[in-house]
């Protein structure tokens, strides 16, 4: 029998979101940590059932969106002031109310930049291979059926209490991942 290096993981075919559900909360509940789920659709509370943390992505598209809103002011006053001053009807040359277009369309630019590049990056996209693309009844995944992996480099992973436990919540299939 080959050890857990050979293999990514173990992984279960459930034909619910509710089965689906069920084994993430059971398999955490048991002490798995490196679980992670696959659906067509998403499914409320599945990231709560495989202990997924809030990540810094909001935090981040507020900073895009603070540097977008600070760089768009700067840049027309650095314009208005240093590089182009033009006294136009008694005026004073830091006409702020004529900026806020621009500085609301910086603003949202970046924001919309960091959203999605911070998406991107956190998610590990882009991402053109992975080993459940091996199990063949994955292909599904994006069609009607719900997986649920628990990974080898779980600590507690052992390929055949993995396999029996998840055969204890009743899925269609049990099939290894191949590395």
């Amino acid at each position: 029998m080959a050890d857990k290096g050979d293999i990514f993981g173990v992984v279960a075919e459930f034909d619910t979101p509710g089965g689906l559900l069920e084994a993430a909360n059971k398999a955490r509940e048991a002490g798995y940590r490196k679980i992670e789920g696959f659906s067509p659709f998403p499914v409320h509370g599945l990231d709560d059932a495989l202990g997924h943390k809030q990540t810094w992505l909001p935090v981040l598209i507020f900073l895009g969106g603070l540097a977008g809103c600070l760089g768009g002011f700067a840049m027309q006053w650095f314009i208005s002031v240093y590089v182009y001053p033009m006294n136009i009807g008694g005026r004073g040359l830091v006409s702020w109310p004529a900026w806020i277009p621009v500085t609301f369309e910086c603003t949202v630019l970046l924001a919309a930049f960091t959203a999605v590049g911070g998406m991107l990056a956190l998610n590990g996209f882009p991402q053109p291979y992975h080993p459940l693309f091996h199990v063949e009844r994955f292909a599904r995944a994006t069609q009607d059926r719900f997986f649920l992996c628990i990974e080898s480099a779980d600590p507690k992973f052992d390929r055949d209490q993995t396999r029996a436990f998840l055969l204890g919540l009743q899925p269609l299939e049990v099939s290894e991942v191949p590395n």
